[in-house]
């Protein structure tokens, strides 16, 4: 269970109703020193559901009673911003663009490829705490900054470092159209134009609060 208490470590929250995907995947995650938390089924995680705790949420698309996708819609209603990875089966394309735009962090296709987990979760629990911590650190734009799902704080960040869009759509692995899809969320959310403002702002933003 999650307890209340604000704890620094990022935890892998994970929700799958498969004993056996979760002692798997439990045992994978520690493997590498991470703290994970098991859920049998969302309406378990939601009773204990804590968005102050940083990390990310693995999550079965298919589940009996509340499922996958219904917990996300429910964790977009509370305004959650836990980056959320969905495991997904071959015919669940559906219902992956459905979770796509609604902010899912990444999918993994049955049967799981470890390491391609591994690689969200790592990837998925450093664009929280990126997240968090300009929050913390630039109060002026934070609430803009909340607004961004997970994936695109993660954009964001690549594109203050400099790095072309071809760049970025090859690193977090997905099609250069859905990266300007992205981009183009950003910079609507932040409220500038183009890449240039949105580094000053950036950058202008970080002097303030040194």
């Amino acid at each position: 269970m999650i307890k209340n208490e604000v704890k620094a470590q990022p935890t892998v929250f994970l929700v799958d109703d498969d004993p056996g995907v979760r002692e798997a995947i439990q045992f994978l995650v520690e493997s590498v020193a991470l703290a994970v938390e098991t859920f049998t089924s969302a309406d378990e995680f939601l009773a204990a559901y804590d968005p102050s705790r940083p990390g990310c949420l693995v999550l079965d698309i298919r589940m009996p009673g509340t499922s996958g996708l219904e917990l996300q819609e429910q964790l977009l209603a509370r305004q959650s911003k836990l980056p959320v990875i969905m495991i997904t089966g071959h015919g669940d394309v559906p219902l992956c663009v459905r979770a796509f735009e609604g902010g899912a962090f990444a999918f993994v296709e049955k049967p799981i490829d470890h390491q391609v987990l591994l690689d969200h979760i790592h990837r998925a629990i450093r664009a929280d705490a990126q997240r968090r911590q300009a929050c913390a650190e630039r109060p002026e734009i934070a609430a803009k900054i909340e607004q961004l799902t997970p994936r695109e704080h993660e954009v964001m960040g690549l594109l203050v470092d400099g790095k072309t869009m071809k760049k970025i759509a090859s690193e977090l692995e997905i099609s250069i159209q859905t990266c300007s899809k992205h981009r183009a969320k950003v910079l609507q959310k932040l409220g500038v134009e183009n890449d240039v403002e949105l580094v000053h702002l950036m950058l202008n933003s970080r002097r303030s609060s040194s």
